[in-house]
C-alpha cells in the first residue's frame, strides 16, 4: 500500500512495511563462497524470513523507493528501496530520510558544533546546511537497502 507520494519529481516514494505476511525461503546458513563452490545443497532445509529480518519495529517501518543519485557513492542508488525505521533515535553520521523545505531527501546526517547538515554522497551535489529558516525533521532511519544487481 503506498503511503505517500507527492509528485512525479518527489526523490522518495513511501510505501507502508506489511510484517504481517510471512514468506519463509531456503536459506544457507554456512555463507556463500566467493571463490570455490561449496555444497550449498547440505544446507537447505533452513528458512529465512525477509519480514522477521529487515522489520524490528513493524509500526514503525517503511519502504522508500529513491529516486536520483545523490547518494551513489554510500552505495544507494536511483531504484534502489529504503527500510525506514521512524521508531530509532538518530546519530552523528547515520543515513536518514528527513523532510526539508516540502521534499523528502536521504542523506547522511552530519551534527558539528550545534550546526546540522545532511551530507550527499555524491561530489555533484552540495552539502545541505539547516538553518532555523528551515521546516526540517529526520523522519526516520535507513535500517537496510535493498537493491537489484
Amino acid at each position: 500500500m503506498r503511503l505517500h507520494y507527492l509528485r512525479s519529481s518527489h526523490p522518495i516514494d513511501f510505501y507502508t512495511a506489511d510484517a504481517a505476511t510471512n514468506l519463509s525461503l531456503p536459506y544457507v546458513n554456512e555463507g556463500i563462497a566467493a571463490g570455490f563452490p561449496s555444497p550449498a545443497q547440505d544446507y537447505m532445509d533452513l528458512t529465512l524470513d525477509l519480514n522477521k529480518e529487515l522489520i524490528k519495529h513493524p509500526a514503525a517501518t517503511f519502504y522508500g523507493r529513491v529516486k536520483g543519485l545523490s547518494m551513489k557513492d554510500a552505495g544507494i542508488d536511483d531504484g534502489d528501496i529504503l527500510v525506514i525505521d521512524r521508531s530509532l533515535e538518530y546519530r552523528n553520521n547515520m543515513t536518514v530520510v528527513c523532510f526539508i523545505d516540502g521534499e523528502f531527501t536521504v542523506k547522511k546526517l552530519k551534527l558539528e558544533n550545534g550546526q546540522v547538515f545532511l551530507m550527499p554522497a555524491n561530489d555533484a551535489f552540495k552539502p545541505i546546511e539547516i538553518t532555523e529558516a528551515n521546516e526540517f525533521i529526520v523522519w526516520g532511519i535507513v535500517t537496510y537497502v535493498i537493491k537489484k544487481v
